[in-house]
């Protein structure tokens, strides 16, 4: 370990020490080598147990009350509330995909023929179609910010052409916090204050990024932020989470369920029709968001990320992959800059005339789990990596 921390830079080195492999808390079989987070994580162990758990509730609903439908939602909004530092968790909303929680942002979103939607290329289709479909019904323009073809500096220039997008007639930048397909990381904080000069919306994406890099609300002061649960928050598929800021208080949602509805927590007074949603953002919520097994396997996923921290997590992956990573431009593969990309996601551009097929075989047979997306190969390790994963990765390679 020692011999590790020399090798790394200062400003990797910081809490370094506390963060050990925390393989053990999951069940990923021996031999297997994962660095596929940003594909889906594996489930703890503690979080297998809760889904478990919540099933076997289900077994006998006379179990489950009324306040049940309330009372551990409202425990999951706290717990997120703390992972971004959001000052209300009455912002937070349970969604059931990042399209869903996407749907109710360009459902309210007030732009017309002339104004400007911009987003990067090539990011996840979930936070393209929405846009692209807005901009169809309201002839607005849909403005992608390209991706320099020059990889000197790739991703310091990429940012520089997205604050220059940026205009008097933008009135929406939809953006991930990273880059879902090479890890690319935007300077949010400089685009947020650009955008309020210019009176747009910042609409954060932020299924690959929140859960392993800090995100903080008070800071980016996004007007939407969403997320999906089975990536880096490292809770179950078909639930996710959202923050909605003021701008859509007043809003309509896309789905009439009963629960949004003001005073639903009185059953007994559900046939007395409410034509008001719960206040501010929580008229949002995915309708039977009180799912009593994925919900508390996401809370439980949630408790663990956060006693272990984003900024733990961030500087255990740039530990255990630091060496690789120069070992990797040594041989004439190209990783982004670390100042403009993430430590627990990033692209690997390969050598010229490198057989990808011949790649993809070895990767395979050696057990080893990681992406393509586009022209290079995505690499995402969590705290179940150590750095032995990483020489791994790189028998396959050389």
């Amino acid at each position: 370990m020692q011999i590790l921390l020399q090798r790394l830079p200062a400003q990797v080195k910081h809490n370094y020490k506390v963060m050990q492999s925390q393989r053990s808390k999951f069940s990923i079989p021996r031999g297997v080598t994962y660095l596929n987070c940003a594909y889906m994580s594996p489930l703890l162990r503690s979080v297998e147990k809760a889904g478990i758990k919540g099933m076997i509730c289900k077994r006998n609903p006379l179990d489950i009350s009324a306040s049940d439908f309330f009372e551990t939602t409202e425990l999951l909004r706290n717990e997120f509330s703390s992972l971004v530092h959001a000052n209300n968790p009455q912002r937070i909303v349970l969604i059931s995909s990042v399209s869903y929680g996407l749907a109710n942002v360009t459902r309210n979103v007030k732009v017309r023929y002339g104004d400007k939607i911009i987003v990067a290329s090539e990011q996840f289709p979930s936070n393209y179609y929405p846009w692209h479909k807005l901009c169809l019904e309201t002839k607005a323009e849909l403005h992608v910010v390209r991706a320099p073809e020059s990889l000197v500096s790739r991703g310091k220039v990429w940012n520089e052409r997205l604050l220059n997008a940026i205009d008097q007639r933008t009135k929406v930048v939809a953006l991930g916090n990273v880059h879902w397909a090479d890890g690319t990381l935007y300077e949010l904080e400089k685009i947020r204050l650009r955008t309020r000069e210019v009176g747009a919306l910042l609409v954060i994406d932020g299924t690959q990024s929140v859960g392993a890099l800090p995100f903080d609300i008070q800071k980016i002061q996004p007007d939407a932020l969403v997320c999906g649960g089975y990536k880096w928050l490292m809770g179950p598929y078909s639930l996710g989470l959202a923050y909605y800021g003021e701008y859509f208080d007043k809003g309509t949602p896309v789905e009439e369920n009963w629960i949004n509805r003001l005073h639903s927590e009185d059953f007994a007074a559900l046939v007395n029709y409410q034509a008001e949603y719960q206040p501010g953002a929580l008229r949002y919520e995915v309708g039977e968001h009180s799912n009593f097994i994925l919900v508390p396997m996401l809370l439980e996923a949630l408790k663990q990320i956060n006693r272990w921290d984003p900024a733990r997590i961030q500087t255990y992956c740039a530990g255990i992959s630091h060496r690789s990573i120069e070992l990797l431009r040594e041989r004439g593969y190209w990783v982004e800059e670390e100042k403009y990309r993430g430590h627990h996601l990033f692209g690997i551009r390969f050598p010229k005339g490198t057989n990808l097929e011949l790649v993809r075989e070895r990767i395979k047979k050696q057990k080893i789990s990681v992406s393509f997306r586009g022209d290079s190969m995505r690499i995402s390790p969590n705290v179940y990596n150590e750095e032995k994963d990483f020489e791994r990765l790189l028998s396959a390679l050389f």
